[in-house]
Parts: C-alpha cells; sequence; structure tokens
C-alpha cells in the first residue's frame, strides 16, 4: 500500500470535508443574522446541537423498523463476527459494532449509532453477491465511517440542510405577510436577503452532497488502511455496480447507462472510486489471507434469522 499517496489523499478529503461544513455553517448563522438578528444566528445554533445530541437513538430504531433489521448474532455467523471483530481491532474501536440483516435483495452496507452504540447492517443481497476477499472491503469502508466519525458529521450536515430550508420558508412567510405594507412603501426588503432566501437551500443541499462524496472518498482510504487490500474494495463496488443494471440492459444498450450529475450525487462514481484505489499498491497481506474461514465461503444464510421482507403492491391486485 503506498503510504504516500494514501496520506496526500487523505490530507486532501480531511481539508476538503473542513471547508464544506463551515461554508454550510457560515450559511446558517447568516441566514439565522437576517431573519432574526446579530444573536438570533447563534441561539439556532446551540438549538440545533441539542438537536443533534437528542437525535441519533430515535432516528436509528425508527430506520431499523423501518428496513425490518434483524440481529445478526455470533452463533448465527461466527465468522462473519470473526471478521467485523479483526477490523474493529484494527481500527481501534472501543466496542464491535453490532450486526444486523436486513431482507432485500439490492446488495447495500451502512453503519448506524443507536443508543450510543454503534451497529453495521448488511442486505442478504449483499451476502450472496460477494466472496470473502469484497465483503471484507465493505464492512472494512463502514467501520471506517464509524472510526472517522462520519455519521456524527453527516447527522450534523443533514441537520444543518434542514433547518437552513425552515429558516428560508419561515423568512418567505414573513415576506408574504409583509407584503403589503411593501407594495405601499411602508417595508423596504433588500435583494441581498431574497436572494440569500433563494439561495441558501439549494447551496446547503450542495454542500451537503459534496461533503457526502468527501466522506465517501476518506472511508474507501480508511478501508485500505484497515484490510491493506485496495482490489478488494474496487472489486466489491464494481461488482455491485453490475449488480445494479439487470444484464440484459447491459447486452442491449451498454452505452446508454448515465450516471446522473456529479453535483446531485451523495456518492462518486463507482469507476473515480476505484481509479483511486487502484492508485494504491498493496505493501501488506490483505486481512482475509488470515486463516479464519473456509474455501467455500463463510457466511451461512441458512443460518441467519428468516425475516419476511415487507410486501410490495406492484399494481392489478399483485404483491410480492
Amino acid at each position: 500500500m503506498n503510504s504516500s499517496a494514501l496520506l496526500r489523499q487523505k490530507r486532501r478529503n480531511t481539508w476538503h470535508s473542513v471547508l464544506l461544513l463551515g461554508a454550510m455553517l457560515v450559511l446558517f448563522l447568516l441566514l439565522g443574522r437576517v431573519l432574526f438578528g446579530p444573536g438570533g444566528g447563534m441561539l439556532i445554533l446551540a438549538l440545533t446541537l441539542l438537536l443533534l445530541v437528542l437525535m441519533p437513538g430515535a432516528s436509528a430504531w425508527m430506520t431499523l423498523r423501518l428496513y425490518r433489521a434483524r440481529p445478526i448474532y455470533p452463533e448465527q455467523a461466527p465468522a462473519l463476527h470473526e471478521l467485523v471483530a479483526a477490523l474493529a481491532e484494527r481500527a481501534g474501536l472501543q466496542e464491535v459494532p453490532a450486526l444486523f440483516l436486513v431482507p432485500s435483495a439490492t446488495p447495500n452496507a451502512f453503519a448506524m449509532r443507536h443508543q450510543r452504540r454503534h451497529l453495521i447492517a448488511v442486505t442478504d443481497g449483499l451476502l450472496r453477491l460477494l466472496d470473502r476477499r469484497e465483503l471484507a472491503g465493505v464492512l472494512a469502508h463502514e467501520m471506517s465511517h464509524i472510526r472517522h466519525g462520519d455519521l456524527q458529521v453527516m447527522q450534523l450536515a443533514d441537520l444543518l440542510t434542514r433547518l437552513t430550508a425552515t429558516l428560508a420558508d419561515i423568512g418567505w412567510f414573513s415576506l408574504l405577510l409583509m407584503l403589503p405594507l411593501t407594495l405601499f412603501g411602508g417595508v423596504t426588503v433588500p435583494w441581498t436577503a431574497l436572494l440569500l432566501l433563494m439561495a441558501a437551500p439549494v447551496l446547503s443541499s450542495l454542500l451537503q452532497l459534496a461533503l457526502s462524496r468527501t466522506r465517501e472518498f476518506d472511508a474507501d482510504l480508511g478501508a485500505v488502511e484497515l484490510t491493506g487490500d485496495p482490489e478488494g474494495l474496487a472489486s466489491a463496488l464494481l461488482r455491485i455496480e453490475q449488480d445494479h443494471v439487470p444484464w440484459w440492459q447491459w447486452m442491449l444498450f451498454p452505452g446508454r447507462q448515465r450516471a446522473a450529475p456529479s453535483l446531485l450525487r451523495t456518492h462518486p462514481l463507482v469507476s473515480e472510486r476505484v481509479q483511486r484505489l487502484r492508485e494504491l499498491s498493496h505493501q501488506r497481506a490483505p486481512l482475509l489471507q488470515r486463516p479464519l474461514w473456509l474455501d467455500d465461503g463463510f457466511v451461512s444464510l441458512d443460518e441467519l434469522p428468516m425475516i419476511r421482507a415487507p410486501r410490495r403492491w406492484r399494481g392489478f391486485g399483485v404483491w410480492f
């Protein structure tokens, strides 16, 4: 693993994150000052931090309920728990994150924090799709989000974006109430305030998306630090991307898979992530070369808890 390239990329990602989050905070405080005066922005910021402290447990619990996630116990998938424990040890975490299974054919994984404990949720689609080496890269990516505090950072960014939009709505409602006075010349509304009300929600959302992409890049680098295996995560990303498009579309329309504009994406393009990963050369053996798992796979889906996915309406009285 090229340590100098890794350090250079991590330093760049850190500065990007600081600048983006700082820009969101300045935009939020500026809008609060315009609406409520010099002390208004700081008061709203204090309330924001209070909400940030109170929100994590409730939002994580609701998300787990929404996805019908169930815990994966060590006796159900011992080798999977060994992998997570090994990654947590390398990451220097004091507590091993809990594992949850989400009933979905879509290959996905995400990290959360619930009641001061971190957890990692994986779908059965992910477990069926990836091999051991690739799964280690994906789990290391999620472990890096926990290690770097990305859950708290992105929660703060999301809260700032929502509150910025709320403040803008309050501003427009106030202008609507003052419209008669404005028409008769009793009140003058500065153009700068109008421009700020229009631009602030959009700018905050774009900054949040840019911050999310930066943290994804950094989590990729963190995964390489934990596994010493850039190719494992790169292979997983390519396999997951290909799985999202039906095989017949790849064969009939190979050139029509157009990605959304980069400004509107929460994750960077897979091609860009893979390119950055492959810039890093191997320095130490991958984590999964340690003899912890069987050659034919270490996750037995038959032993995992049976979860019935929520039925979905397809029209014409058909459910699935």
